[in-house]
């Protein structure tokens, strides 16, 4: 069975739990790495990695309880280093290390438990066979993502937000590469999430160099390259700036190379230590300008440059002060923009980066054609995002929307321009390229028309605003407004309350839901029989990038839809549940939709074994979710087990509101309650038992007795009625539950045994049509209805805010002070 994503997620930060306390996450994160390594090189195999004899996780597996487990598990961890050149990669972390691991028996059972979360038989990576798609790749970058996270400001640094290296990666054309032999390059390459999201799109594979200032963050680096099975990339360690290691073996000057991704550490107030910038042997300051000496953000990118051929393209992530910062650095900016290295710049969002809460820039550069570069191209992207914890996060719509406006050059009002270089020489600009200065991306203010709140009425720019609707519900304007004789008001045909049904009960607003419906179901025609035609061995990226971009391209163009909206959808469902499934489906194909398991509830007390999760609830199928067996071939039995479920409702909703009128002081049922004031089988049955021996001491009442049971007088033949009621109630419940939990067994015992029975063209149609494609269907639907939401809410704020002109008001407020002021006098008092 496949390694699933979320558990294999969920499983390594499990292990990262063991640590977490004794020592900072900056720290523990090379411990789990290299467990991770380990299980996963010996679970594939690798013909790339020589597994030694005493040197894999089987031996690792081997030391649980050991009271020498830390100095054996370097030991082993040596061994398969040696064999594989990879000593100050993968032993790097000291397992004996008594002040960060504990001492005897504390730090023996860390280390079995962690070895222990990594031999579960979920994380058996032997069982994958989706060779492109960087399971463990991935599973590394949600690790290194985490430790970013809890490591803290100081400590982030060596990630590379996944988003931001996704837009980056894509902005430097490397997917125009031809060959393996062209270079990739990273000059601060932290734990290498930059340089792998490039070198992924080189069709033909890139030769991959790096440089990292910190040795524990070079093995990361290592590892990672290893892990998405590029080990060959030459990942060395040194201060980049003061000692670059990269260089042509014949002339020793700095070597160069076709493409570059960087992000430097922000504003580096150390970059000149080991370096005399004005006597640099490479000659990288010459003629552009020195940096000042307590920030190196300039240092950074003019290494870069320099680092590539004169055809090279790259990107750099660089503070927003770059941009605009005077003195020194201003003479810098001039020189590269009147080279033309900068083809274009991103304005990203504040407090994306670990390490650092301020905003930041994408500086594109491109040599080839820079001599004929007349401009920029910026993009003011700060506004999308969403908020992930403490920090901000791109989501994939922001993400695909830079990269398509930048490599198109799209001109989009308020997001995005091509700056011609005249505008930003001109002396007001002087060199100047704040983006602010060129990109007005402010809302539009929502004015307050005095004349409107004088005299009433609905101010007629307000209802043009809204033009976008009107280009498609033609009419709709005239059905919802009418002219006021003043010129440049309207007013309202229908009440305040019935906009809404006035929108949705418009012919052009079905029509428009009628076309939109169309567009859904060509794309899902066309994509449903794409995804049915899957088998083993499929690459689930490539499968959720054609399906994903056919929708973006579908409702590209539509009216009032934002495709890139549309688009998030389709991206937010593949990571919460799509993802998990095509791995499985690439695992074993349609066959996966066959399985079914019982679900275990994790032990309360530690050392205690897993319980299993007992009814329909527990069941988890490994393609297709028990509710749609059950809607899809027992729907009957639902809808009568979801009969017995009311019945029970009704039946407790009855006797919580009669103990709610009766069990009060001097309520009817006060005498049937327990100590803490609640009716029990046990007290109903004995004030029964109670009143049926006081009426036998009562010869009178006896006689007088009906048969509907014993009476003394009124109150208590009430309360005999009542306690009779609510004892059938108690008893009907107990049926219930008797009868639903029978059911309920029943259909659990019908769902686990038509699993097996499915055939294939049925797995395929289920998980297709009513699993996949059903829910996309209800969230885009959601999405296009909430077009008309927010017309219906703009027109209903403009109709509440002048609905009332300021002289109703004033005669209405004169009014009550005049009622007032008649009641004081009434009262005796002057005001």
């Amino acid at each position: 069975m496949a390694v699933k994503k979320s558990e294999l997620y969920s499983s390594l930060w499990k292990s990262c739990d063991e640590l977490r306390g004794s020592m900072d996450a900056s720290q523990y994160k090379d411990y789990v790495l290299v467990l991770l390594f380990m299980k996963y090189v010996t679970d594939k195999g690798d013909r790339l990695v020589d597994i030694p004899e005493g040197g894999s996780f089987h031996d690792l597996v081997e030391l649980k309880g050991h009271p020498e487990i830390g100095d054996r598990m370097n030991k082993i961890i040596g061994a398969l280093a040696g064999a594989n050149d990879l000593r100050g990669v993968i032993t790097v972390a000291d397992f004996n290390d008594d002040d960060k691991l504990g001492k005897g028996k504390d730090k023996v059972d860390r280390l079995s438990n962690m070895i222990e979360i990594f031999e579960n038989p979920a994380l058996d990576f032997s069982g994958n066979r989706v060779e492109n798609d960087d399971l463990l790749g991935d599973a590394y970058e949600y690790l290194m993502m985490h430790f970013a996270t809890e490591s803290g400001k100081s400590k982030g640094q060596f990630y590379t937000p996944s988003e931001v290296s996704r837009i980056m990666a894509k902005l430097i054309g490397i997917e125009n590469s031809e060959s393996r032999s062209e270079s990739l390059y990273d000059p601060t390459c932290g734990s290498g999430s930059l340089l792998l999201k490039a070198a992924d799109l080189a069709p033909h594979g890139i030769t991959i160099y790096g440089q990292e200032k910190d040795n524990a963050t070079r093995a990361l680096c290592v590892m990672n390259m290893w892990l998405h099975g590029k080990p060959s990339a030459e990942i060395v360690q040194g201060n980049t700036l003061a000692n670059p290691l990269h260089r042509d073996r014949d002339t020793g000057k700095l070597k160069t190379f076709d493409y570059g991704v960087a992000n430097p550490p922000f504003s580096d107030k150390a970059w000149s230590n080991g370096l005399s910038p004005e006597n640099d042997e490479f000659n990288r300051f010459d003629g552009l300008g020195i940096p000042p000496r307590k920030n190196g953000d300039y240092a950074y990118l003019i290494h870069l440059i320099r680092s590539l051929k004169s055809t090279g393209k790259a990107a750099i992530i660089l503070p927003l002060g770059v941009l605009f910062r005077g003195n020194a650095e201003a003479t810098i900016r001039k020189q590269i923009v009147d080279r033309g290295y900068i083809k274009g710049i991103i304005g990203l969002p504040a407090n994306l980066f670990y390490g650092t809460g301020i905003a930041a820039s994408i500086i594109v550069i491109d040599k080839e054609n820079a001599a004929g570069r007349d401009g920029i191209f910026m993009i003011d992207a700060s506004k999308g995002f969403m908020k992930d914890g403490n920090k901000n996060r791109l989501r994939s719509r922001d993400i695909h929307k830079v990269v398509d406006v930048f490599t198109k050059q799209i001109e989009m009002d308020k997001y995005s321009r091509f700056v011609p270089l005249e505008e930003i020489a001109d002396p007001k600009n002087d060199y100047n390229l704040n983006i602010p200065r060129y990109i007005d991306s402010q809302e539009e203010e929502d004015i307050q028309d005095i004349d409107a709140h004088l005299n009433g009425g609905i101010p007629q720019r307000d209802i043009d605003a809204l033009q976008e609707y009107w280009g498609v519900y033609e009419s709709m304007r005239s059905h919802l407004f009418k002219p006021l004789e003043r010129e440049g008001y309207q007013s309202l045909r229908v009440e305040k309350d019935a906009i809404k049904n006035a929108i949705f009960d418009h012919p052009e607003f079905k029509d428009y839901s009628r076309e939109m419906q169309q567009v859904f179901d060509s794309w899902k025609e066309t994509s449903a029989h794409y995804l049915k035609s899957l088998e083993a061995g499929c690459h689930p990226k490539e499968v959720i990038h054609r399906i994903s971009e056919d929708l973006l391209e579908t409702y590209r163009g539509k009216a009032l839809v934002n495709p890139y909206g549309i688009y998030q959808i389709i991206m937010d469902y593949w990571s919460e549940e799509m993802q998990d499934d095509l791995y499985e489906l690439s695992a074993d194909g349609w066959k996966a939709g066959n399985e079914v398991k019982r679900l275990k509830k994790k032990a309360s007390k530690k050392g205690a074994k897993a319980k299993e999760v007992s009814g329909i609830e527990g069941l988890e199928g490994r393609l297709i979710p028990p509710h749609l067996i059950i809607q899809e071939y027992f729907a009957g039995e639902k809808t009568a087990l979801d009969k017995l479920n009311q019945q029970l409702e009704d039946a407790k909703s009855r006797m919580d509101e009669m103990a709610e009128e009766h069990t009060g002081e001097d309520g009817l049922l006060s005498d049937a309650t327990t100590e803490k004031g609640s009716l029990t089988k046990g007290s109903v049955n004995a004030r029964l038992k109670e009143l049926k021996a006081e009426a036998k001491s009562n010869p009178v009442s006896a006689a007088a007795e009906p048969q509907a049971g014993y009476q003394t007088d009124t109150d208590t033949g009430e309360e005999y009625e009542l306690l009779q009621q609510y004892k059938k109630l108690m008893d009907a419940e107990t049926d219930l539950k008797k009868e639903i939990k029978k059911a309920g067994q029943g259909l659990e015992k019908k769902v686990i045994a038509h699993y097996p029975k499915l055939k294939l063209d049925e797995i395929k149609t289920v998980v297709v049509e009513k699993k996949w494609m059903t829910t996309l269907e209800s969230r885009i639907a959601s999405e296009v209805d909430a077009i008309s939401y927010r017309l219906t809410e703009r027109i209903k704020e403009l109709a509440e805010r002048y609905e009332k002109p300021l002289p109703e008001l004033t005669g209405k407020a004169n009014e009550l002070k005049d009622r007032v002021k008649e009641h004081l006098e009434k009262m005796g008092y002057e005001w």
